[in-house]
């Protein structure tokens, strides 16, 4: 057996720090996009469609970041696990800053025509490939330097870094929001995205002082350990896994794209509700899960994960239909109750997503599969929410096939959870020197 050198505290702390703050910046740019796409993106790199053609325009070219994303848990994950988690991070953490830097300071259609929205295409794909080999390795660097019983909450603040990201996110977009529509649409949305190089400076630092992962480490050490190629390895013993993982972070990932960008697009266009009044409600929910997933995964300690997992994925099918019928009031208030709902129900399960699917994978295949999972329901799910609704919207019917939508994502989530959770639980318990119970998916 190899030797696993043990955890201390400081490196444990160290690693989840590092991995929140890192994670934080790669989804404050990542969320920039998704605010932009909704409020000025369509007007400045698609002027000659329509307002809604337009709109769904710039709502594709949202979706070519997801589906840049599997690509980019491919080649990270390759490298992450044939030679370390900490190299690929700071590497994915240069690549999104550079991409989402020189967004802002991309000419737009009026300046150099068709070539504009191309150049925003790349762009936005060279964001997906850096963030779909940033998520899996922040989650492995956090809950692989930090005891088995303690797991759950390092993957917890990996997701922290969502809401952190938003938060950030959307107080610059209110500050520049302030602007005359003129001045907001000539310059002022360039801000975020050029404030990007700073952020990227700071989680650098941070992330150059962190060791590579204890337990990677420990399994380099064994013959089998390290596959040639990964990601065969991956399918060739763990598909199901693959797919289980994929069905299973549906609404974690779709249900920040529904906030952020479609409900922030339908409100500010189709209920005539501000600009700024939704990105101060976007603010207040982005605080609101920032604050709530931490209780979140103290309580999964108590009760269970799978289980809290499950309950909060229920309790958010149950407040579907009250979410959608108060934000189509078109009042504030009701706009923020409503969408309250769905936060508070949909980060209890997100919360613990990451601590979740980083101990279904084995470690030698764990960054490719985790990455892989997560980066494929990006793509197919994820990435396609905005535009699926728009989409839907747009056809006629008013907001009840796209509430039908939401409620069809979080019973396929709940589904796939329950069936992860048992598929890895039967396979642990034939395992030879199987983990503590602690440390496994399991359904209690």
């Amino acid at each position: 057996m190899p030797h696993v050198a043990p955890t201390t505290g400081r490196k444990a702390r160290r690693a989840t720090t590092a991995s929140f703050i890192g994670t934080a910046v790669e989804w404050y740019d990542f969320y920039i996009y998704g605010t932009a796409t909704a409020l000025v993106f369509g007007k400045l790199f698609f002027p000659t469609a329509n307002p809604a053609a337009g709109t769904l325009a710039a709502f594709a070219t949202f979706w070519v970041g997801f589906l840049a994303r599997p690509l980019g848990g491919l080649i990270f994950g390759h490298i992450g696990d044939r030679v370390g988690r900490k190299n690929v991070l700071v590497t994915t953490l240069v690549l999104m800053g550079s991409a989402t830097t020189l967004i802002g300071l991309l000419p737009t259609h009026a300046t150099i025509g068709v070539a504009a929205p191309v150049l925003l295409v790349l762009l936005r794909a060279v964001q997906g490939i850096a963030v779909g080999g940033e998520w899996g390795g922040a989650v492995l660097m956090a809950t692989e330097n930090t005891e088995q019983k303690r797991r759950g909450l390092a993957g917890m603040w990996v997701q922290q870094g969502s809401p952190a990201g938003s938060i950030l996110a959307t107080l610059v977009f209110i500050a520049v929001g302030n602007l005359p529509d003129d001045a907001f649409l000539a310059w002022g949305w360039r801000v975020p995205f050029l404030l990007s190089a700073v952020l990227v400076v700071i989680g650098l630092v941070i992330r150059l002082k962190v060791t590579e992962s204890g337990e990677f480490e420990a399994a380099k050490q064994r013959e089998d350990a390290t596959p040639k190629i990964p990601v065969v390895e991956l399918f060739r013993t763990s598909r199901v896994l693959v797919l289980l993982g994929v069905g299973a972070s549906a609404m974690g990932i779709s249900s920040a794209y529904f906030t952020n960008t479609f409900v922030l697009s339908w409100a500010t266009s189709d209920l005539g509700v501000h600009r700024q009044t939704m990105l101060d409600i976007l603010l207040v929910l982005a605080v609101l899960q920032f604050l709530w997933q931490p209780l979140a995964a103290l309580l999964a300690q108590r009760v269970g994960t799978v289980r809290l997992m499950a309950g909060a994925l229920i309790a958010n099918i149950v407040v579907a239909v009250p979410m959608f019928l108060l934000i189509a009031t078109r009042d504030s208030v009701l706009i923020g109750v409503g969408l309250a709902l769905g936060v508070l129900t949909g980060c209890s399960y997100y919360a613990l997503l990451a601590g979740f699917l980083s101990q279904a994978f084995p470690v030698k295949v764990r960054y490719t599969g985790v990455s892989l999972a997560y980066q494929l329901c990006s793509t197919v799910i994820g990435g396609s929410t905005p535009f699926v609704a728009q989409w839907l919207l747009t056809r006629g019917g008013g907001h009840w096939p796209v509430v039908g939508y939401y409620i069809a994502l979080l019973l396929l989530t709940t589904v796939c959870v329950l069936a992860l959770a048992r598929h890895r639980a039967r396979d642990s318990a034939s395992e030879a020197g199987a983990r503590e119970p602690e440390s496994l998916p399991t359904v209690a």
